[in-house]
Parts: C-alpha cells; structure tokens; sequence
C-alpha cells in the first residue's frame, strides 16, 4: 500500500504540469505508461544499485516532475501560454480552500517521509521532516516579503513545502537539526525564486508551460534532496558511530561497499531517475497525445455538472413552457 502511494504521488505530480491541457481518457494513457516507467526506474535505482530514497526526493518528486514537463510539450503548450483563463488567478475561495489542502499536507509530509522508515530511522525521519519544512515556510515567505513586498499565494501555497521534498533522501541520515533546517531553508528558496521569477523565464525562453509549478515545488527541491542525499550518504561513516546501524541504512555497506560509493551511487540513481522521467514523459506524452483530444483549455464544463449548467438548464425549460 505504501508503495502504491509513492506511485500515485508521482502521477498526482506530473498531473499538475498538464493541467487543464489534457481530457481524461489522454489522462489515463500518460498515468498508465508513466507507472511503467516509474517502477522500472525504481527497481533499478533501489533494487539493483541499492541508492536509498528515504523520503523519495528523487524516485516520486523529481521522476514526477520531470515526467510531467517532458509530456507536457504533447499538449498544446504554445496555445495554454497565449491561453485567455491560464492567466486568470484563483479567486480568494479557490486559495482558501487550497490553503486547506495546503496545511494538510504540511501535516502530512513527515509521515509520508517516514513510512518506509525502520524503527530505529523513523524518530530521526520525522523531526528532521518537521524542521526542514518548517524552515521552508519562514524562507519562502520571506522571500515572497522582499520580492513583492507583500505575500504571494502561489509562493504560500507551494514553496513553503519545498522543504518536506528536499530533504527526503537524506531524512534518515541527517542527525542535526540546524542542518535539517538549512536544507529546508535552501529549497524555501529556491522553489520561491522559481515561481516568482523561473516560471516565466523559462515560459518565454523554451515554451514551458507548467500549469501548478511542479518544477518549483518538486522539480528543482527533489534534484536538491538528490544532492543532498548523495553528500550525507558519503559522510555517512562520521554521523553514525554504530556500523549496524550504518549497515541497516545502507544494505549494500554490509557487502563491502564504502560510504564514499555511497555517495556516488546516490548521484548515479539521480542521473538515472531523471533520464528515466524525461525519456519516458516524452514517449509516454506523444502516445497519450493521440488518445483523443480537448476543445477547450482550462475548462471542466465538458466532465462536471457546474452552477453554470443550472441556468443553462433553467433557460431550457423556460424555452420549452414558451414554446408549447
């Protein structure tokens, strides 16, 4: 079940980066191939090399990311950027209800990145989750403070979870939590800067449309924790004094493999998963591309029964009675 989790996460990821440019049976084709890719992936990262991704910075965050951007150049992205509703921002009960899921979320996150944990792994997991993302909330909206001087709800609603995502991969092995802190202060950061400043840039540059960021709350945050996984496995042997321990946390350890090819497998799965998601988001995008087709962006009248729909059928009946 938890397996299938961190699957799902990954589809739920790539889903924001084509948002809106997309119907529901292309939806269904991408999700489907995707897992294919995902799996493979994984099983080559983890079973094979034996990387470790605690908190699946870069197996479920960073695959899902950058899945989503390569298929997104199969739908349309030219036409959503000139798109009339892509620049229409949420009204404040669309960010109040989005803030809901938001804290929920930010809740969430330490469990997701504990769930795999062992006992002895998961009190560390959890507090280093719960700094991290703590600080990624106070960095991004500081940020948001000195960019725009005021508070962004983009930034608020997204950046302030960067933290959770970079510090995955290395919530197991980092036994501070003033470092804990820091990385999620890093990713606060970046991930803010991303959508106050990348997004467009990368927008006008490469014709990227991201729908909800995923490439500055889980894209550039999951590469990081990639990073950041493959220093603190390599100096793995000076945090942890036990050598069971050690052992525990890095299976491969235990058949002879140092702390230091460690670090270089960890770097190595990085390369991998991210050749893995852009290769199988191209492949995946132009063969979902052809299931079908949508008329209109940014738009659900075509699959959900909406207040607009009322009137329409208001005006119907009224015909109708005028009629006979």
């Amino acid at each position: 079940m938890i397996i299938g989790d961190f699957g799902a996460g990954a589809v739920l990821i790539t889903f924001g980066a084509i948002l809106g440019k997309c119907s529901l049976s292309q939806l269904w084709c991408l999700a489907t191939l995707e897992i294919i890719f995902y799996s493979l992936s994984e099983a080559i990262c983890a079973g094979h090399f034996g990387a470790v991704d605690m908190g699946g910075s870069m197996y479920v965050h960073t695959f899902g990311a950058y899945f989503g951007l390569a298929a997104s150049y199969f739908f349309d992205n030219k036409k959503a950027i000139a798109d009339a509703k892509n620049r229409c921002e949420g009204d404040y009960n669309s960010q109040l209800i989005a803030m809901l899921g938001t804290l929920f979320l930010w809740m969430f996150w330490p469990s997701f990145n504990g769930a795999l944990a062992a006992d002895f792994q998961q009190q560390r997991v959890i507090v280093n989750t719960v700094m991290a993302i703590s600080a990624s909330c106070i960095t991004a909206c500081g940020v948001s403070r000195i960019w725009m001087q005021r508070l962004d709800m983009e930034v608020v609603l997204n950046a302030t979870l960067a933290g959770g995502v970079s510090v995955g991969s290395s919530s197991d092995l980092v036994v501070t939590a003033g470092t804990a802190m820091a990385i999620g202060a890093l990713a606060g950061i970046v991930s803010a800067v991303g959508f106050l400043k990348l997004s467009a840039v990368l927008r006008e540059k490469i014709n990227l449309h991201d729908t909800c960021g995923v490439h500055n709350l889980h894209g550039m945050p999951g590469v990081l924790g990639g990073i950041i996984g493959a220093i603190s496995a390599s100096l793995a042997d000076t945090e942890f004094e036990n050598e069971e321990t050690l052992s525990k946390t890095f299976p491969k350890i235990a058949e002879g493999r140092t702390t230091s090819e460690q670090g270089w497998i960890q770097l190595l799965a990085l390369g991998i998963t991210l050749a893995f998601a852009i290769g199988g988001g191209v492949i995946s995008g132009l063969i979902s591309s052809r299931f079908g087709k949508i008329d209109e962006l940014f738009d659900d009248e075509e699959h959900f029964h909406g207040p607009g729909y009322i009137e329409v059928e208001e005006d119907l009946k009224t015909n109708k009675v005028a009629a006979h």
